[in-house]
């Protein structure tokens, strides 16, 4: 039997899953575990370290090897240790988001790091997000949703949050690489984005976070 409980929120980009797990996290004093953060860091020490993106047997050491811890108490301020150092900001680059994706979809890259996010969640429990949480890392998860929403809604949510960050784009280009990231986590081989069988679905076109997540408590407290 397990003494910690596991929350489990996949789905497509924009569909809100990081912004609730954070507040979700924080409501019910359990950790919060960044997957996307940590694909990120092993794509940011690779770029640094100039491995080929398509050296698989290099970046699958390389996973193996890095050290990532995710730190701090609110969920909503956590940061990205790779190796020892702050990479918060970092692996939020440009240049970096357009890479992650090639580290990401290598099937055994994917297992080193379902590796690492299973013991960090073993330890207290966790709110996980992702796109494979509910079917591949937390499989036997306590609670497992599966968030949705239109492409347009997606595109809007992160059009407004690149602008915040002084970011120069457009709503059209927002919304193609929404699109694109949605094939390719679709399609890949390993850890695709797919629905738990057992996973409750939560449209949240025309939710916002709170109501979100008060829709979640509400499930997880009967």
């Amino acid at each position: 039997m397990r003494k910690y409980l596991i929350i489990a929120i996949d789905g497509p980009a924009g569909s809100g899953k990081s912004s609730t797990a954070r507040a979700l996290a924080k409501k019910l004093k359990l950790p919060y575990i960044d997957t996307g953060a940590m694909y990120r860091a092993i794509t940011l020490k690779a770029m640094r370290q100039k491995i080929a993106l398509n050296d698989t047997k290099k970046l699958v050491e390389t996973a193996r090897k890095a050290r990532i811890e995710l730190k701090g108490v609110d969920p909503r301020k956590q940061k990205v240790y790779l190796d020892g150092k702050d990479v918060t900001k970092a692996i939020r680059e440009p240049l970096l988001t357009k890479n992650v994706f090639y580290v990401a979809q290598e099937p055994l890259i994917r297992r080193e790091m379902v590796k690492k996010q299973r013991a960090m969640a073993k330890k207290n429990g966790a709110v996980m997000e992702g796109r494979d949480i509910g079917t591949v890392v937390f499989s036997n998860a306590d609670y497992k949703f599966y968030f949705s929403a239109s492409d347009d809604v997606r595109a809007r949510r992160r059009y407004r949050e690149l602008i915040a960050e002084g970011r120069q784009t457009t709503l059209e280009e927002v919304l193609n690489d929404i699109r694109r990231r949605d094939k390719t986590d679709l399609e890949r081989k390993a850890g695709p984005l797919r629905q738990a069988k057992d996973a409750i679905p939560i449209d949240t076109s025309s939710l916002t976070i709170e109501e979100t997540i008060d829709m979640i408590l509400d499930i997880v407290k009967r």
